[in-house]
């Protein structure tokens, strides 16, 4: 009697758990791309949260005015990644090209600074298409306050879509080249990643590296960056983080330290280093040119 009891116990359990188990929802599989877009964040909200603070405001002074010159190219609109429109500063390559560098803002914003230097990186590189992409869909800052509050207000996963956008935008057979200063240091070399086996070179005037190996792994194109030893975001420590990060995750980065503080590559900075941003700039274009 105590056996039959027993198997009808059995019987009773299991109807009950198989009851229960499909009543559960089945929950999808996690892909591969979702878990890379999770890390994939980490080093941008970091970011976001360092550049909202007065400490990292405090590095900034308010940009000078830039020389009213005549820009080459104009303002354009393409289609970011998450079907919403976004906006760049382009010049079309003089005869049609592949080739794209993708210019990335400071946290000020899509202002004349980058548009000249958009126009510089145009002039010297040859037959090339430049778009400086315009980060914070139209706004601009002219005070570490108001920048400040800019940055608070940033969706990050909007600027992945806009650089995706970009990228996209270049066409399917484009060779993806990056440069950009500070908040565009950070972003030259996430578009790198991004751009995956489209990318040919990223140029990284300071900004904050990718800490992430597993990330920096995914790389298929060398890195140059030009950092200062009196900035302290990123500091000299961080550094030289990133580049044993780099070569753990066995890729090519090139390396050059100033004695020179944040913001020593741009003209409107008070703190602008004349030798150092000319010797930076020098070495950028020799880097771009010998990976076309």
């Amino acid at each position: 009697m105590k056996k039959v009891f027993s198997l009808i116990a059995i019987v009773a359990i299991g109807i009950s758990w198989i009851s229960w188990n499909k009543k559960m929802p089945i929950r999808e599989k996690i892909s591969k791309e979702d878990i890379i877009a999770c890390y994939n964040m980490e080093t941008l909200n970091a970011y976001q949260q360092e550049a909202s603070m007065k400490p990292f405001a405090s590095l900034h002074i308010d940009p000078k005015k830039v020389e009213n010159v005549e820009q080459l190219g104009k303002m354009i609109s393409f289609e970011a990644a998450d079907g919403k429109p976004a906006g760049g500063y382009f010049i079309p390559a003089k005869k049609k090209s592949n080739r794209w560098l993708i210019v990335i803002q400071e946290w000020w914003g899509l202002n004349d600074n980058i548009k000249n230097e958009a126009d510089k990186y145009y002039s010297d590189l040859g037959n090339m298409n430049v778009l400086a992409v315009d980060m914070y869909d139209g706004k601009v800052a002219a005070t570490p306050d108001s920048a400040m509050k800019l940055m608070r207000g940033a969706d990050m996963t909007r600027m992945v879509a806009i650089v995706k956008g970009a990228i996209a935008h270049a066409g399917k057979d484009a060779s993806i080249y990056s440069v950009g200063w500070c908040f565009g240091g950070m972003w030259s070399l996430q578009t790198a990643m991004l751009a995956e086996s489209k990318a040919k070179g990223s140029v990284m005037f300071y900004g904050r590296p990718e800490s992430n190996v597993e990330k920096l792994k995914t790389l298929q194109c060398d890195i140059i960056g030009f950092f200062g030893n009196k900035d302290q975001s990123p500091s000299p420590a961080v550094v030289n983080d990133f580049e044993k990060n780099m070569q753990s995750a066995g890729k090519k980065l090139e390396i050059h330290k100033y004695e020179a503080g944040h913001g020593f590559a741009n003209p409107s900075n008070p703190a602008f280093n004349e030798a150092a941003a000319a010797d930076a700039y020098q070495k950028a274009i020799a880097f771009l040119k010998a990976h076309s």
